[in-house]
């Protein structure tokens, strides 16, 4: 999937990733500002959590909640090594069987089995470029 949205497209956009996804473990790649954690907010409203959605980046995950379900949210960037990663019991969440959404996942790449990648970037109209690596 490849596409680019204006934010008043989110809602369609959100849509159109859940329906290609293969997996419950999407790792969201792009710059600071691109949209990660809006478009993050889109999915868990998709998921159908009713749940207010913000940036764990100092918390390092959020839990956000399903009616059958849950779905962790992380935010990496401030990590220095994988070993902080292990220390806060990432492998638990990993393999909950949950969803997992994690912002700035390349410390933590090694450790997935089987996820979907969203790339993000900004075009020069400030529009959105999504590609989406099932």
């Amino acid at each position: 999937m490849d596409t680019n949205y204006l934010i008043s497209d989110l809602e369609d956009v959100a849509k159109e990733v859940l329906a290609n996804l293969k997996t419950k473990t999407i790792i969201l790649k792009g710059s600071m500002g691109t949209g990660k954690t809006t478009l993050i907010k889109s999915l868990v409203k998709q998921l159908g959590s009713n749940d207010e959605v913000s940036s764990p980046t100092f918390s390092i995950v959020n839990e956000y909640h399903l009616a059958n379900g849950k779905i962790y949210h992380f935010d990496l960037y401030r990590l220095n090594d994988i070993e902080e990663a292990y220390n806060f019991g990432i492998e638990d969440y990993l393999y909950s069987g949950h969803w997992n959404i994690i912002e700035w996942p390349e410390l933590i790449e090694d450790l997935l089995d089987d996820y979907d990648k969203i790339e993000l970037n900004i075009n020069k109209d400030n529009s959105r470029n999504l590609r989406l690596k099932a």
